[in-house]
């Protein structure tokens, strides 16, 4: 069974040493959208960037305690996207960091989206 819609995906753009609530930030936004039954969510890892500062960040064994650049990937519906972007500014979740959205298609394959 296929199943298309329309969502939001939310890119969250924060350094890899980046905390909130006692936790790393990359840990505590996917708990805190699972918590509140979010679609879905992706962390990845990135092996090199550079933000508004041009720091360029990146992964060397020699350096183990880099700053590596995170990306957060939350898709949902425009009304759950919007309300997690209130909750991101009214918490302050994030200090320095970025953030981008737009419409996408979403295809999701077998029984109500799970194979």
């Amino acid at each position: 069974m296929k199943e298309e819609s329309i969502a939001v995906l939310l890119r969250i753009f924060i350094g890899e040493s980046d905390h909130f609530g006692g936790k790393h930030l990359y840990e505590y936004i996917p708990e805190w959208l699972k918590s509140n039954h979010y679609s879905g969510v992706t962390v990845l890892r990135g092996i090199e960037g550079f933000g508004h500062a041009s720091k360029i960040h990146k992964s060397d064994i020699l350096d183990l305690s880099s700053d590596l650049p995170i990306i957060i990937e939350v898709v949902d519906t425009e009304e759950r996207i919007n309300a997690l972007k209130e909750i991101i500014d009214k918490e302050n979740w994030i200090g320095s960091g970025l953030i981008t959205e737009e419409k996408v298609k979403i295809v999701r394959y077998g029984k109500n989206g799970n194979k």
